[in-house]
């Protein structure tokens, strides 16, 4: 690229088991109490793990009309309302579609990226199980337009008039951070002044649920649900299901100076790379997932000291975080010893598609607030993992360079770097 925005986030919104937008997904961060518990949505005791951290009291009404609603599933509804969450916290309300509410943007110009591994799968299994007990004439005339994984993007660039680029990816795990990092991309290069960008899930459905319980994937420690996820812990045996969504907003840095909008941080990097390897086993030695986090930095033009805090994927599966850990100190060198590193997934489990997108926003937040997230139920860190492991408790500490990794499923990695606006 010849020319180069720099592109911030001015809007945070998410729809967390932790809490709800900017202010309470970061409550739910100095919490650290852990929202995993025993699966309440369907009956999961023929299943060999039972837990999951569900969202409590959403009420999509509190976010739409009850004609939109209806129409929705829950993936879409969560999709719409962290969107219209991150537009309010960048102070934008372009619902009415007049320019002046778009800060001076093009609604051209606006568009919506975001991802999730399984998209409206979870609406699809309860309208077949609708469709076995009563025929067609049971079934939700929205389920054709509801279960494609372009819906939810879709929904929200309908509601909110935006007629820029707006797309969808199923990077298993990784797709809220390849979300955010193309939409980066696109708002860098002038494509795009404004995006919505970042991850949805809604998985917990009895199929979709049992699959994973299936290939052993999930934790079995029902005896303790909220200490179930145990991040890099020598104990950890799976990871922990999750659903949630958290978009944000990515705007060229000139534009959101111009509008005096509020600045939690510079995306500086992105990069992606794939194991070429295997579905579920990432490659030992993480090789290719550092490369992931080499092409991140060498976007941002950072080299592997300058990088102060790390945000783990960290899904707590005993061969993923070893994975993760060697593809740490592969890219960081020797720095990797030294660097703050932690993984919030023992707070809100996993929820897939979205987790890098909550992971990204965790971070802006981290950036802005001055203090590293702590790793919730790491009571005994794997010596293994070689890696400066940040406790529950955290670090009071104000970084300048963060950087944040998102691992899938198929081999995806995704590594984003964000710096303090200062």
């Amino acid at each position: 690229m010849t020319a180069r925005h720099r592109v911030v986030i001015t809007g945070l919104g998410a729809v967390t088991p932790i809490g709800c937008g900017a202010a309470g997904l970061w409550s739910g961060v100095e919490r650290g109490q852990s929202a995993v518990r025993v699966v309440t949505r369907f009956d999961a005791s023929a299943f060999r793990s039972r837990l999951a951290a569900e969202i409590d009291g959403f009420d999509p009404l509190d976010h739409m009309d009850a004609r939109r609603a209806r129409r929705l599933d829950q993936f879409s509804q969560l999709a719409l309302a962290a969107s219209l969450d991150a537009m309010r916290d960048a102070g934008l309300n372009p619902r009415d579609g007049r320019p002046d509410r778009l800060g001076g943007h093009d609604f051209e110009a606006v568009g919506c990226y975001l991802g999730s591994a399984l998209g409206g799968v979870a609406f699809g299994e309860a309208q077949h199980g609708a469709f076995l007990g009563g025929g067609l004439g049971a079934v939700s005339p929205w389920l054709a337009l509801a279960v494609f994984g372009g819906a939810a993007a879709s929904n929200v660039a309908i509601e909110l008039g935006l007629r820029g680029p707006s797309l969808a990816n199923s990077n298993s795990c990784a797709s809220g951070a390849v979300a955010i990092g193309e939409a980066f991309r696109l708002v860098c290069a002038g494509e795009a002044t404004m995006m919505l960008a970042g991850g949805v899930e809604a998985p917990l459905a009895p199929l979709t649920f049992g699959a994973f319980a299936l290939i052993k994937a999930m934790s079995t420690s029902d005896e303790d649900p909220p200490r179930a996820s145990r991040p890099f812990d020598q104990a950890r045996d799976g990871f922990v299901m999750g659903e949630g969504a958290a978009v944000l907003v990515l705007e060229q840095l000139e534009l959101a100076r111009a509008r005096n909008a509020r600045i939690y941080a510079e995306i500086r990097g992105f990069g992606t790379t794939n194991d070429a390897h295997h579905m579920t086993i990432p490659l030992a030695d993480g090789r290719e997932a550092a490369r992931a986090i080499r092409r991140a930095l060498a976007d941002a033009r950072l080299g592997p000291g300058d990088v102060e805090y790390v945000n783990a994927h960290a899904s707590a599966t005993p061969l993923g975080d070893s994975a993760e850990a060697a593809a740490i100190r592969t890219a960081l060198g020797d720095h990797a010893l030294r660097v703050p590193v932690s993984g919030t997934k023992g707070l809100y489990g996993h929820p897939l598609g979205a987790s890098g997108a909550i992971e990204t926003a965790i971070c802006a937040l981290a950036l802005d607030h001055g203090v590293l997230p702590g790793t919730t139920n790491l009571d005994r860190p794997d010596p293994d993992c070689g890696l400066n492991l940040l406790g529950p408790s955290g670090l009071v500490r104000r970084v300048g360079v963060a950087l944040t990794n998102a691992f899938g499923f198929g081999g995806a990695n995704a590594a984003l770097v964000l710096t303090s606006p200062e």
